[in-house]
């Protein structure tokens, strides 16, 4: 399975409908790392940008996905990029104390 990372462009300020749709979206968000469809979930501190890291068989899957995310009528802008090489410490054995 391939591994991509999603970039969203958010608007500079949200409308009471924006806002209405958090919940929903994080519910879903939440459901996607559960089922290993969503790896890693980040937005920039001003807010007008966000990180999605997915798996996923190819980019139409990995879109369709997206579209599907209550807060996408909002997005300004969707890049989808295939990775190569994506690492992390998440991915890695924990470390062994020996306390």
């Amino acid at each position: 399975m391939a591994k991509f990372v999603v970039t969203l462009r958010f608007p500079d300020s949200f409308d009471a409908e924006f806002i209405a749709l958090i919940p929903e979206h994080r519910s879903l968000i939440n459901q996607l790392i559960e089922s290993n469809v969503v790896e890693a979930y980040a937005i920039s501190a001003n807010r007008t940008r966000g990180w999605v890291t997915m798996n996923g068989s190819s980019e139409e899957v990995i879109r369709n996905t997206v579209e599907q995310f209550p807060l996408y009528p909002f997005l300004l802008q969707v890049e989808i990029d295939e990775l190569f090489v994506f690492d992390s410490t998440a991915s890695r054995f924990p470390r062994i104390s020996l306390n």
